[in-house]
């Protein structure tokens, strides 16, 4: 069958063609021409269900089941690279001149972009709409998709996923929320939020919020009392907390009182690229003991470096500190930056995975048996 038009996208095409045109600049790759992939680790990749945690590609008004040559992702080189499953992020805020060390919420570059691509006014006005705004565009391809995408709501969901990856065609997306600033200050709107697939949600983003402080914003401080009842809201529904982007007062907060495994969705380490964005040594150390996961970006201010093997010392140096069990793909596909590989080049990371000494049981658990481990116990029934 052949997937007709999504009804999400603008039906102007001089509309398309600008918000095309912007996630074609935003969205490029660092490394050309790739590395070499062994037959030895093609096989081996065959062989692994893979997960990533952070893609940003619902935000750009691209027909994410046709194949394209902008940005990083869509279903044809997820289903090339390999991928069981794709969190797939909405963003609902980003301020003008965004940076890695302070932005305050003046400015807003989402609001321009929703006006480009024709969203709903609701929308373009309210952070909570355009959350189930981008949700829905994830449901439509889901309908679109003849059977090669399916939303992951809870555990039973993925369990089919993993059963039938190997045997046809299907990759599962799980939804994620880029900040609680789209909650609106109301702890009742992750009814809503749940309601329409969400089952990750980061407190922050570039700014701070009513929940907690961002590790870019201006106060930079902990969880408030909100966040603090955000907290055990989301573990009593059985949502993901991702601290992706948190201030490290934040982090500490949420540690101190998390009863359940924690993600950090995509991030660099300090440990190979000393920056505001990435978590330090005891960071890691301590999310680990949550019994959660690291994903490492795929991005420079990520890794320090553009190319795969600078992921795979970012890789190297967490597992060093973390372990094994605890790191995962965070790849920030489609998130306003350049990446050293795109969804289809994944067995060029599991050819440096091997090249740099990981054995098939650690690629295994880092390329996406970890990130199914943790769902499987956040995950609602």
């Amino acid at each position: 069958m052949s997937p007709g038009t999504d009804p999400t996208l603008s039906p102007n095409p001089l509309r398309r063609l600008l918000s095309h045109a912007v996630a074609y600049y935003l969205n490029q790759l660092s490394q050309r021409g790739g590395i070499a992939v062994e037959d030895a680790a093609l096989q081996l990749h065959r062989r692994l269900a893979v997960a990533d945690l952070h893609a940003d590609c619902l935000l750009w008004g691209r027909d994410l089941l046709k194949r394209s040559r902008i940005g990083h992702v869509d279903l044809p080189r997820l289903i090339e690279g390999g991928v069981a499953l794709q969190v797939f992020s909405v963003v609902t805020h980003a301020p003008r001149g965004i940076n890695i060390e302070k932005n305050d919420a003046a400015g807003d570059n989402v609001t321009l972009l929703a006006a480009v691509q024709d969203w709903p006014a609701k929308a373009r006005h309210s952070l909570l709409q355009r959350a189930l705004y981008q949700a829905e565009r994830l449901r439509q391809l889901e309908r679109r998709a003849d059977g090669r995408l399916k939303i992951v709501h809870g555990k039973h969901d993925l369990r089919d996923v993993l059963d039938r990856h190997r045997e046809r065609p299907l990759v599962g997306a799980l939804l994620s929320l880029e900040g609680a600033h789209a909650l609106e200050g109301n702890l009742d709107n992750l009814d809503a939020l749940f309601d329409a697939g969400f089952r990750m949600i980061a407190p922050t983003h570039f700014i701070d919020t009513d929940v907690g402080g961002s590790a870019h914003g201006t106060r930079k401080g902990g969880l408030s009392e909100l966040g603090r009842a955000w907290v055990a809201r989301m573990e009593r529904m059985r949502i993901a907390i991702d601290l992706a982007h948190a201030s490290a007062p934040t982090i500490d907060d949420v540690l101190a009182i998390a009863t359940r495994p924690v993600i950090v969705s995509h991030t660099g380490v300090r440990g190979t690229c000393d920056n505001a964005r990435n978590v330090s040594d005891d960071q890691l150390r301590r999310v680990a003991a949550t019994g959660g996961v690291i994903g490492i970006g795929f991005w420079g201010t990520a890794t320090g470096g553009n190319d795969v093997a600078a992921i795979v010392r970012a890789i190297r140096h967490a597992t060093n500190v973390a372990g094994a069990d605890h790191v995962a793909l965070g790849s920030d596909w489609d998130g306003a930056v350049n990446t050293a590989i795109d969804a289809a080049q994944l067995p060029q990371l599991t050819a440096a995975l091997m090249r740099a000494r990981f054995g098939e049981n650690e690629i295994e658990k880092i390329m996406g048996g970890n990130v199914m481990r943790v769902l499987s116990t956040l995950l609602p029934e």
